[in-house]
Formats: C-alpha cells, sequence, structure tokens
C-alpha cells in the first residue's frame, strides 16, 4: 500500500523540509517528492501541519511500561516494555542490562533471540566488566574480570542480538576489545575509573564510544583529564550522555556539546520501578533511585531528551533530532534508520511544537 504524508515539516536528518510529501511503499520510504506528484491510488495521510522526523533510536534503556527486563526476562514483559517504548516515538532501541550473573544473561538473550521485534535492536550489556569503584548502582558482587571463554560463550550463544557492550578499559586487555570488535560488537567505555592515557590505550584498541558521559567515570580535572578528556580529544568518539539535567548539568551539556558536535547522542538510561530482586528502582518525583538513594537510573523518554536539549541548552531542534536518531543509527551501523531516504525503514514520528507525540510509523504503519 503506497501512503502519501502530507502538510508537514519534515526532519529528514539531513535538511528540513516544507512543502514536501513523503512517500511510503509497504515498510520503507520510497521518495520525498513536490506535491503535484502525488500518484492517484496513494492513500493520503493529512499530518495537519505537524512536524515529521526518523523515529527515536535509543541505545540504553533498561525498563518501561512497568517492567524492568532484567528482572522479568519474559516474551511477556519483552512485549509490553517494547509497545511502551514505541508509544513514545522510540522506534529502535537496545535494552540494557546492568551488571548481572551469568544465568541472567543467558536468560535474557534466549527471550530477546527467541521473540524477535522490529524496534528491539538487541542488547546493550552493561557491564560486568567494569570498574568496582565507578559502578554507581551496579551490583558490586556480579562486577568481575574479563574471561575470553566466559565472553566467547555469550558471543556465541547471542547469534548477534548482543550489539554493544560497556567495559572499563582498565579491566580490559586488548585481546578481549578485539575480540568484541570481531563479532560486531560496539564497544563502549563507562562505569570507569581509567586514567586518560588509560582511557585513550582503549580507545587505540577499539572502544568506540563512552557510556553515559560524566555519570559513573573518572572525573575532568586539570591534573588528569580522565575518560571525558580522553573523549573529547580522541576525535572518532562517540559518547552518549542522559540530557535530564539531574544526571548531568545542562551547562556541562552544551559545553560537551561545543566540543563533540556530531559524535555526542542521546540516550534515556531509563528504568523502571522494582521493588523486588537484584536491582530495585524506586520511583522518585523526577528519578529512580536505589533503596538508600543512589541515583540509579532517569525517568527520561528520547523525546523528553530533545525538548530539553532544544528548550534548555539552545540546541537547534533539526540537530537535537540528529542527536537522538542520525547519529546512534551511525554508530550501531544502522544504515537504514535514522533518516529520511528512500529505501530507508518507513519508522517515522509526528510531533507538535509542543514536543507531543501524535503518531508513531513502525514499519509503515501508523499506531493511531
Amino acid at each position: 500500500m503506497l501512503k502519501a504524508l502530507i502538510n508537514c515539516i519534515i526532519f529528514t536528518g539531513y535538511e528540513t523540509l516544507a512543502g514536501k510529501i513523503i512517500l511510503i511503499n509497504n515498510d520503507r520510504i520510497e521518495a520525498v517528492i513536490d506535491p503535484g506528484s502525488v500518484p492517484e491510488h496513494a492513500e493520503v495521510i493529512d499530518c495537519e501541519g505537524n512536524y515529521i522526523a526518523p523515529g527515536l533510536i535509543d541505545l540504553q534503556i533498561a525498563g518501561s511500561g512497568g517492567f524492568l527486563f532484567s528482572s522479568v526476562p519474559t516474551p511477556e514483559v519483552l512485549k509490553a516494555i517494547t509497545e511502551s517504548i514505541v508509544e513514545t516515538g522510540t522506534t529502535g532501541f537496545l535494552i540494557a542490562i546492568p551488571t548481572n550473573s551469568p544465568d541472567v544473561y543467558d536468560e535474557v538473550i534466549r527471550t530477546v533471540r527467541a521473540n524477535p521485534h522490529s524496534a528491539v535492536l538487541g542488547l546493550h550489556l552493561e557491564g560486568p566488566y567494569i570498574s568496582t569503584v565507578r559502578r554507581g548502582a551496579h551490583m558490586k558482587e556480579y562486577i568481575r574480570p574479563p574471561q575470553k571463554n566466559e565472553l566467547e560463550s555469550v558471543i556465541a550463544s547471542a547469534e548477534g542480538i548482543v550489539r554493544m557492550m560497556t567495559v572499563a578499559p582498565e579491566a580490559c586487555n586488548e585481546e578481549i576489545i578485539r575480540l568484541l570488535n570481531d563479532h560486531g560488537v560496539v564497544v563502549a567505555a563507562g562505569h570507569s575509573n581509567a586514567t586518560f592515557r588509560e582511557a585513550v590505550e582503549g580507545f587505540r584498541w577499539g572502544i568506540r564510544a563512552t557510556t553515559h558521559l560524566f555519570n559513573a567515570m573518572s572525573q575532568l580535572h586539570h591534573r588528569d583529564p580522565g575518560l571525558p578528556g580522553a573523549t573529547f580529544e580522541t576525535e572518532n568518539i562517540y559518547a552518549s550522555i542522559i540530557a535530564d539535567g539531574i544526571h548531568v548539568d545542562y551547562n556541562m551539556i552544551s559545553i560537551a556539546k561545543k566540543i563533540m558536535k556530531e559524535r555526542l547522542y542521546l540516550i534515556s538510561d531509563a528504568v523502571e520501578e522494582n521493588l523486588n530482586g537484584a536491582y530495585m528502582h524506586v520511583k522518585q518525583n523526577d528519578r529512580f533511585t536505589l533503596p538508600d538513594g543512589t541515583l540509579s537510573g532517569s525517568k527520561l523518554t528520547m523525546m523528553k531528551a530533545v525538548r530539553n536539549c532544544v528548550e534548555q541548552i539552545g540546541i537547534p531542534l533539526d540537530e537535537a533530532l540528529r542527536m537522538a536518531s542520525t547519529y546512534p543509527a551511525i554508530l550501531i551501523n544502522a544504515a537504514e534508520r535514522g533518516k529520511i531516504i528512500p529505501g530507508n525503514k518507513a519508522d517515522l514520528i509526528i510531533f507538535n511544537r509542543d514536543f507531543e507525540v501524535k503518531n508513531v510509523c513502525l514499519d509503515g504503519l501508523f499506531r493511531y
């Protein structure tokens, strides 16, 4: 079925277009055309003057819809989490799994592998090869040194499901980093107490990104710039950031953006209330904490992060959208996402000037 989306302002990931029409053929974008070129047999959908952008991409979200996936990794919970996330305008995401036991890793891998969904891009294993000093909300007893045979077993069982892994550079050697890279896993530095030199060495070995910049890592210091300084200074390294004004002050996000430009991208790092099991998250007014008050996750959606970037930091809307779609898609080599161009997946978000999601298109099908 051919659909023509009219009366919209289009953010393609490259440019902003007005007075154009998006043609969707089944689950693909066929073209962006002039108004007079709409085929007669196309279903015309009036977008009522709203914005259209590529569906948002979140490379680190642990739960939604009332469930924390690592706590209840069942097919039913995966479906509930996915439906909840897609409704917010995020059409592609990695489920973040905190440092955990081998049994939990096995179970989440089996569930995701056996229940494929277009919006579930895979898993982001956050740990277990991280720093106990900078573990944040991660459980100390599950943190362990890298073991090649353990990692090879996880990679083999995952069959491509593990798309990203956060490690502490100072805890890993070159062999571990290269093993992950050789199997298509994007390696990120995080929950790390690395010195500047240790971080740069990890980047040289093949670490490609930094996880939630400034949070749970060695700090930017004038005698040793640490992991943040190494991230700033290494030109090909991306970094995710949590734009809720709580995890990172908005002024610091502005500074990081000026330095990193298109290398900085948004994540929600959102969790869900969970009062049982290994990871207990208590819902507060504007965040989640552990029972002892330790900051443990955000209440962000990706659209809220975009809004914060625009309204609180002054980042132009088109660039904030790229931070939430185009740049993360590039990082994980999701070539068919993050841009509105012919041949790409018809994953779109329609929203108004108040950043309210009016509709979500996933695989060419509208939700509402």
